[in-house]
């Protein structure tokens, strides 16, 4: 059971937030699948996530997230996925800027885990903040090369109600070494992913309906298509 383990240690989710002693972070909740990039982490199951963040100074925190994913075939048949690594952000101006590092580690699969970098800058406009993203992975066996994902999101919070609508659009690219490893991140090669979504926050819960597709190909649309996640979270 390797998966609870890492789902002890650390998880992946942003509704419900506790917070403890010197601003550290705890976070609870479940889905109907770990859909990332538009891509099914969990092979269209529901999944378990956590996730703890430990700030270090102004601006500088640790971050561990962990998500059950119960033999995921795109993972090698892993259990879990855990996300281990650090966040900075620093603001300048109305500008918000961050950099981060993760390494993505797969309990019950061998071979499978790697690692990337990232830059997001952020602003608001009123009631609603704009993100533009950048993350990268450099190539690695476990991926079949590399991989890099540009984004860019939006989020409005509905004024004088609990309701936030939110919306992205993303593209992943990059070179390929090995296509069998590389499908993991890119099924069919480069593509485009969207999505939107609508979260309601309320005292210690939360909960939120997400729609995701992407434009890959029929024949390489394991997990890729359309699809409605739910989700629902708790505060500690």
């Amino acid at each position: 059971m390797a998966w609870l383990g890492a789902l002890l240690l650390a998880g992946h989710a942003v509704p419900a937030t506790a917070q403890y002693a010197a601003g550290t972070t705890v976070t609870l909740e479940a889905a109907s699948d770990e859909r990332r990039r538009g891509l099914s982490w969990s092979d269209g199951d529901p999944v378990l996530r956590g996730s703890l963040s430990v700030p270090l100074t102004e601006g500088l925190s640790l971050d561990g997230t962990a998500t059950t994913l119960w033999g995921s075939d795109r993972h090698g048949g892993a259990d879990a996925v855990l996300d281990l690594g650090a966040t900075y952000a620093k603001q300048l101006g109305g500008w918000r800027l961050t950099a981060e590092g993760r390494y993505h580690l797969f309990p019950g699969a061998a071979g499978q885990g790697y690692g990337e970098v990232g830059a997001i800058a952020g602003f608001a406009l009123g009631p609603a903040n704009v993100d533009l993203g950048a993350r990268y992975a450099p190539r690695q066996s476990a991926i079949g090369g590399d991989n890099l994902y540009l984004s860019a999101s939006g989020a409005f919070a509905i004024p004088a109600t609990p309701f936030t609508l939110s919306a992205h659009v993303g593209h992943s690219s990059g070179d390929v070494s090995d296509p069998v490893q590389a499908a993991r991140l890119r099924p069919g090669g480069s593509y485009w992913d969207h999505g939107v979504a609508i979260d309601w926050y309320r005292g210690r819960w939360s909960a939120g309906l997400r729609y995701a597709d992407t434009d890959i190909d029929a024949a390489d649309n394991t997990h890729a298509g359309a699809s409605l996640i739910a989700r629902v979270g708790f505060t500690l």
